[in-house]
This record gives C-alpha cells, structure tokens and sequence, in this order.
C-alpha cells in the first residue's frame, strides 16, 4: 500500500497525530535554529518574486546563524537559478498539501521535522494559510508571519492569526485590521515589505540593454503602467472568478485605461520636451507589456515616440540594475518604486484605488510627495514633481538615502524582536 492510499485510509487526524510524534517541537541542544520560509507566491510579477530574495537576504544579515529552508508556493526554473546563484546556502523544497491538508512528498514530511519555525514572507496577504495550519496542526511549532498587508479577516484566519508569535504587517492599515478582527495574541508591529532589502541585481543585463538602447546613466526615466485590476482570468488557468466577475474586471478596466494613462503620458512628453532624453515604458508584471502600445506608446507625438523604449518581462534582478542607472522610475505598480528605491534611485508611485491598502507603507515611510492618489491628482502634477526630483537631484537622492537608513533601523529593531521567537531557548 503506498502513501497515498494509506491517508485516504487511515484519515487526516491519525495521520496528523503520527506526523506531530514525529517531528516533535523546538530544536534543542543549542543546534542552530532552522526557519522553513513560505513565499514566492507567484512568477509573472516582480514584486510578488522580489519578495522572497528580499526577505532571505534579510534573515541572512540579522540571524546569521540560521539556516533558512524555502518551501516557495510557486516558482520557476529561471527564479530557482536567480535564488540559488546568489544564496548558494540556501535549501530550496517542494511539494504541496493534499486534500487531507497533508505534505504530499517527503520533501516537505522532512522539512516539518527539521525546521523550528515556520516564516510567511511579504505579501499581499496571508497567502500561505494552508501551509501555516498544516504546520500548525502536524507541528504545533510557533510560526509569524513578517511584512504582510492583512484584510478581509474571517473566523478560520483570525484562529490561526491568534496563534501567531508574531504578525509585522506592510503598512500600518493592517495593524487597524488585524484590531479591529480581534487579533490580540501575537506581537504585532509595522515592518515593512521585505522587497526593501532585495539585494540581487544582474549589472551586465542592464548594461547590455543601455548600450543597444543608447541609454546614459541618469538620463533616462522608467514608467511602468498598469490596469485597474490584474485580469487574473487570462493569467491563471487555476483561476475560478465567475463570468460576472471577468466582466466586472474588463469592463472597470476598459473604463479607466484612457483616463489613468493619459497622465502617464504627460510625464513622458515632459520630461523628453525639457530634457531631450528618453523613457523606457518597463512591466512590473507580464500582462503589462500590452499596455505599452495602445495606452502610452501609439497616442504620443512622433517626436516623443523617438524617445521611448519598451522593455519585455524580465526579473528582478535586471529591473533592480536598470533602475539603479535611471534618473527616476514613475510607476503605477507598488514593487518597481521599491526596487527602484533600494537601489538609489528616486521613485514616485502613481496608485489607483484599487491597488489594496499596501499603498499606505509610502505614508508610513514619509515617502507621502512621492505617492499620487490617481483620482485626486492629475498628469501635469505628476510630471511637475518628477522634474523637482531631477532639478533638485542630490536632495532627491539624500532622501533616498535616508529612507534606506530609516527602513534598516525597522529591520533591525524587527529582527531583535522576533529572534526569541525563532532562536531555540
């Protein structure tokens, strides 16, 4: 009888009540901790992939002495290459939870027994749920979750949640959240996305695309677009949104692309009117390379249109060097300005509605002149604080700098606070 067939037999609770015999609780005997990190939740965007880099590289740094396990929730060859070539420590596992709520490989069976604490890494929510309760329940080892935006908290989550060492959110509006949930147990405190310690970069890629693009440094700005909602439906064959709802997301997002791009559009005729150099129109995720086009290349004067670039899907790490050469990155998406920001360069986020809560970590971060509120702001704002950046430039970058110094002091003040979670007593 092989494994899977003796689950379906014997039932979830046997089988969990033998895996928590067998893989027992905190390490002891002063080994050193092992810390199973849940992330990298999807490929076709950035942001979601900078995450996982950003928050190793950060464990790295302030608990040397852990070893560090990703059990990643999606990833492909390119980003597993990306991982292992620039933390060649690193354990990378897989598998996944069947239908009982049980790892179905030995991979992660192991990784349970091993591991001392159980990480969910930044993202846009608690997306590792499923992972956090298998752990929970087979384990019963302590398990945080670090630089996440918390919403629409229902019981089963605000039960998991409560058992939490700790929860450091992304913004301070999922700390109301998780109060006004009723989540009263766990530490919880501001930390912010872990993409703001992303250390990769691919410095040759970058210079390959300036030479052929004839790019200078700091004389080129990046834009990146975006829709008011991903249309998932077209991205994920797992995708289960119902017909009303695809209409909904086409529908919001024909209404709108006119309207939000149009003030894309004065930056980029602005900043090649009065400075004679180029734009680059980047994605932050795959979809977005078709909005280049019809919603900011097509509608531009020709000789604006001499002036602009448009750069395929690519990976964090080549978006991290190109950006550390721009003059500025004006984007629609949350993870490019912050990309570009731990690399140096001065960044405006431009956010639609639509965009989650996330946005409110700019505010947090007193990052508030370089966010627009897309629907309180319009195209010649947008434009004009741009041009006070580069008019302005070594204040501009002064900031950056301080926002880097600001933003590790979190980090650091975080990390000391979680260590007696995570370091074994």
């Amino acid at each position: 009888m092989n494994r899977r067939e003796w689950v379906k037999k014997t039932g979830m609770v046997s089988m969990g009540t033998m895996l928590t015999a067998q893989f027992g609780h905190a390490a002891e005997g002063g080994k050193k901790p092992h810390i199973l990190l849940v992330s990298g939740w999807q490929t076709v965007n950035i942001g979601d992939i900078a995450h996982t880099p950003g928050m190793i590289h950060l464990l790295n740094t302030y608990l040397p002495e852990a070893k560090i396990t990703l059990w990643p929730n999606d990833i492909s060859l390119t980003e597993e290459t990306m991982l292992r070539r620039n933390f060649p420590s690193l354990e990378i596992v897989f598998g996944r939870l069947n239908e009982q709520g049980l790892p179905d490989s030995a991979e992660i069976e192991k990784a349970f027994k091993d591991n001392d604490f159980m990480l969910h890494g930044s993202g846009p929510g608690i997306v590792g749920q499923q992972k956090l309760e298998a752990w929970r329940r087979i384990t019963g080892k302590p398990f945080g979750a670090f630089g996440v935006t918390v919403e629409n908290i229902g019981p089963q989550l605000k039960d998991l949640l409560n058992d939490a060492s700790f929860i450091f959110t992304r913004e301070t509006a999922s700390l109301k959240m998780l109060e006004n949930a009723g989540i009263t147990k766990p530490a919880k405190d501001f930390a912010p996305d872990a993409t703001f310690f992303m250390p990769i970069r691919n410095d040759a890629s970058a210079a390959g695309y300036m030479k052929t693009r004839k790019l200078e440094e700091r004389k080129f700005i990046c834009v990146a677009p975006r829709s008011r909602f991903t249309p998932y439906h077209r991205i994920h064959t797992s995708n289960n949104w119902s017909f009303e709802k695809i209409q909904q997301v086409i529908t919001d997002n024909e209404r709108y692309a006119e309207k939000d791009h149009e003030k894309l559009r004065q930056v980029i005729v602005r900043w090649v009117s009065e400075t004679g150099n180029k734009v680059v129109l980047v994605p932050e995720m795959q979809y977005q390379t078709e909005l280049f086009e019809p919603l900011l290349y097509n509608p531009l004067p020709e000789n604006i249109k001499q002036k602009v670039e448009m750069h395929p899907y690519w990976q964090p790490d080549d978006a991290a060097s190109l950006y550390s050469k721009a003059a500025a990155v004006i984007s629609m998406e949350c993870h490019s300005p912050i990309i570009s920001l731990v690399n140096g360069t001065p960044a405006i986020y431009v956010r639609q509605p639509s965009d989650t809560i996330k946005g409110q970590m700019y505010y947090d971060l007193k990052l508030g002149d370089w966010i627009f509120e897309i629907e309180q702001t319009t195209g010649t704002q947008i434009a004009g604080r741009v041009m006070e950046i580069v008019e302005n430039y070594d204040q501009s970058l002064e900031k950056v700098r301080m926002l880097n110094e600001r933003v590790k002091k979190i980090y650091e003040g975080k990390i000391t606070e979680l260590e007696k979670f995570i370091l074994p007593g």
